[in-house]
């Protein structure tokens, strides 16, 4: 098993635990940290995708595209992540402590 199977299975792995724990919890905070998670994930299959081998025709060289996309997918999370934070705290002043309970 070489390294990039390793990182593509742990990919996987990670945006699997991410979904789940998305779809499971009913807390926007955990919500949005779940969706990070299940987004570094996806971010860790590109990184694995992007590797060449050895046998690649710059001599195993990385493909610098998915590494681009990863860069601009980590600073488009940030942003995001900032953004829907600031919406749950919004959400959770304007919400009555009886409508938290009901769910």
């Amino acid at each position: 098993m070489n390294a990039t199977l390793l990182f593509l299975g742990a990919g996987v792995v990670v945006f699997v635990i991410g979904t789940v724990a998305h779809l499971v919890v009913r807390d926007l905070i955990r919500r949005i940290v779940a969706l990070n998670v299940a987004s570094g994930g996806v971010m860790l299959v590109l990184l694995a995708l992007a590797d060449r081998g050895a046998d690649g025709a710059d001599g195993g060289a990385p493909d610098p595209v998915p590494q681009a996309l990863v860069l601009t997918g980590i600073v488009v999370m940030a942003a995001i992540t900032g953004l829907a934070l600031a919406l749950a705290r919004r959400v959770e002043d304007t919400t009555d402590e009886n409508e938290q309970v009901d769910g």
